[in-house]
């Protein structure tokens, strides 16, 4: 695989289905790789209506349609993918068996997330059950689910086996009466020797080498960083991929190896404040900004061969990961803190979601992100979330003779707007809901670019192995 893929040899007949489809995050990534969707299911109705507001602009022209019906058929090129705004349980998915390329999506995390009660496979939010059930009923070539890191801790390595073994062998159902435990005993039994040259590359597991059964998959897991990937925040997830096995994708080959070659990195970023190409992106940066940035920088910073991180600034500024020194957005409004109370749209017509809001607060566990480092992960709260992730440190500055360095740091509340840049969701995305609601929609997304990135890695996988 290249390190920048050519965009005009992606094959354009390439199609997707999103399940847990939310605010569409996953969805646009997969759409900018060249998948044209077939199908959309969302439970949430404000994150439906974020996906019809937002879907002629951000996933093509065609748009979507309202459906009821649970027995959808699959759209032709030109035609609208219906969105089932409902349980994806009751969907019956048999119709889009052979027309599936990827099937996307990131199943609720509450069971497995470090914010939650953290209860697994017992908690009745886990929907990767049905994640295995769309895998029988379309027979997709590829899936691709992300989740959160939470899937990795010790407590949840068993089951986060299970939960890799099914997918492996999906069509292998589990009994409504055994445990957990002994249909995952079953499958390991019936896996046999998984390929050896996984485990050489750290990768989980998989079939036996030369395994080319049509009713079974190949699967690999990632633990990943968001800024790794060009995302302008630290965002800490596993990605799971699996390919069908009678397809003679070379994992291994054509796949690990270059997704784990990611291509930013926090040395470049210190390197790049230190050689001084961070700020001639960013002129206007004040001097006692610019030096307390660089008296924090360490002396000994690694030359890893990478690009720089990308910073909230940049995320604000309308820095993207495919830039150079220019910017591809505009930069966002200035917003006036003296009109905060007034919840006033500084973003005006065409820029939705930029308003000031109230009441933002410092103290000690909440603390504020910093401009000139990536964002803290996104969190699907309010605004006043634990540890600060929607508050901003500012520039600006007040004399404080308590401060330790007689300074003052005003800050306030992330914009929506700000958010979603943070995100690496387009300006054109629209997030339909109160505050919360829409700031629920970002936090429980995946980053676009993320998504985009393995989106495009599978498509040039099963372009390699001639699908």
């Amino acid at each position: 695989m290249v390190d920048q893929l050519d965009e005009t040899k992606i094959p354009r007949d390439r199609t997707s289905v999103e399940l847990f489809a939310g605010g569409g995050g996953l969805a646009m990534g997969v759409h900018r790789a060249g998948f044209r969707p077939l199908l959309f299911n969302e439970f949430n109705k404000r994150a439906c209506e974020t996906l019809m507001a937002s879907a002629g602009r951000t996933l093509g022209d065609s748009g979507l349609a309202l459906t009821r019906d649970t027995a959808p058929l699959p759209p032709g090129p030109g035609e609208p993918a219906p969105l089932y705004p409902g349980d994806v349980r009751e969907l019956d998915l048999r119709k889009f068996e052979g027309e599936v390329d990827v099937l996307a999506g990131g199943p609720p995390c509450q069971p497995f997330s470090a914010g939650g009660v953290a209860r697994g496979d017992e908690d009745k939010r886990n929907m990767f059950p049905a994640v295995f059930n769309a895998v029988r009923e379309m027979r997709p070539k590829a899936v691709i689910c992300e989740n959160v890191r939470g899937l990795l801790r010790p407590s949840f390595a068993d089951y986060f086996q299970y939960i890799k073994n099914e997918l492996r062998l999906p069509f292998m159902e589990r009994d409504s009466k055994p445990t957990w435990e002994s249909h995952n005993a079953a499958l390991m039994d019936a896996l046999g020797d998984p390929d050896p040259r996984l485990h050489a590359l750290d990768v989980d597991g998989g079939l036996p080498a030369g395994d080319r059964s049509p009713d079974r998959y190949r699967v690999i897991a990632f633990p990943v960083n968001a800024a790794d990937y060009g995302v302008p925040q630290v965002r800490n997830r596993v990605v799971i991929v699996a390919f069908r096995a009678d397809l003679g994708v070379e994992i291994v080959r054509d796949f690990a190896r270059y997704v784990r070659n990611h291509r930013f990195s926090q040395p470049a970023l210190l390197r790049s404040m230190r050689d001084g190409s961070y700020w001639e992106r960013h002129p206007d940066v004040r001097p006692h900004v610019r030096d307390r940035v660089i008296a924090r920088l360490p002396r000994e910073i690694e030359d890893d061969g990478r690009r720089p991180w990308l910073t909230l600034r940049d995320a604000v500024k309308g820095f993207r990961p495919t830039d150079g020194l220019e910017p591809s957005l505009p930069a966002l409004p200035a917003v006036d803190l003296t009109r905060l109370d007034e919840k006033h749209d500084f973003g005006g017509e065409g820029l939705a979601g930029h308003i000031g809001w109230p009441g933002a607060r410092i103290y000690k566990g909440h603390t504020p992100n910093e401009l000139d480092r990536p964002a803290k992960t996104v969190k699907a709260g309010v605004h006043g979330v634990p540890g600060g992730e929607s508050v901003m440190e500012l520039d600006d500055r007040v004399e404080d003779f308590a401060a330790p360095d007689g300074w003052r740091r005003l800050h306030r509340y992330m914009t929506v707007r700000e958010t979603a840049r943070v995100m690496t969701f387009p300006d054109e995305w629209i997030g339909c809901g109160p505050r919360g609601e829409q700031m629920r929609q970002l936090g429980n997304a995946v980053p676009v670019v993320l998504g985009e990135f393995f989106a495009r890695a599978v498509s040039d996988a099963l372009g390699a192995a001639g699908q």
